[in-house]
Order: C-alpha cells, then sequence, then structure tokens
C-alpha cells in the first residue's frame, strides 16, 4: 500500500502541512518496502481545482490512501471517484502520522472537511 501525507517540506519529521491540494509537497510511504520518498505537488500554485489535479496525481503515482488536515468538496469528490481512502489528521509529522496510521488510530474522511476555495 502507498500512502501521501501532505508536507510543508517534503521532511518526514516536520509538521504536516494541513491543506491538501494546495500542500507544498507529498511524502510518499509504501507500507510493503517501508521506501519513504517525497516530490513537490504540481497543483500547489494552480487558480482553481487544486483538489482534483492533486488526486490526479496521486492516482498516478499510485497512491492508495492520503493523510491530510482538511479535505475541501471537490478533493474529496476526487478520491472517492479514483478508490483513495483519505484520512484526516490534526497535525503531527508524516512518520507520526504513518505509525498512527498503522495502529488504526486515524480518522477515516467520510465527508469534505473545509470549504472550496473555487469561485464560480
Amino acid at each position: 500500500m502507498k500512502i501521501a501525507i501532505s508536507s510543508q517540506d517534503g521532511k518526514k519529521d516536520a509538521p504536516i502541512s494541513p491543506q491538501f491540494g494546495r500542500c507544498s509537497y507529498f511524502v510518499f510511504v509504501d507500507t510493503e518496502t517501508q521506501a519513504w520518498g517525497a516530490q513537490e505537488n504540481p497543483a500547489a500554485a494552480e487558480s482553481g481545482g487544486a483538489g482534483t489535479k492533486v488526486v490526479q496525481f496521486l492516482a498516478a503515482q499510485q497512491v492508495d490512501a492520503a493523510i491530510t488536515g482538511r479535505y475541501g468538496p471537490m478533493a474529496f469528490t476526487a478520491l472517492q471517484e479514483a478508490g483513495i481512502e483519505g484520512y484526516e489528521a490534526e497535525g503531527g509529522t508524516p512518520e507520526e502520522l504513518y505509525e498512527k496510521f498503522l495502529a488504526g488510530e486515524l480518522k477515516k474522511a467520510t465527508s469534505p472537511s473545509a470549504t472550496g476555495r473555487h469561485h464560480h
């Protein structure tokens, strides 16, 4: 299983980013190989639709689950459509949240937890 955790700087021992679609980086961890990595979020500077675009990026990385502070409506819907499980975290580092994930201590997102930023 591959997990993506929103991050401000891509480090596994630094605080996560509470934002999903506009976080600066994602820290990735593979539960089978214990391999860690980080990549810049290509949707961070988008003028609109960042949540949907970031889910497309994560799907291309073959991510099974995402951990962040909150999900906007578009991102939440896109996650559901992509078959990626979303989990919510109040804070912590990717290392801490990975341990909580493995222990079953993270809350699974069942609805959007933030308002979207796009305008009609």
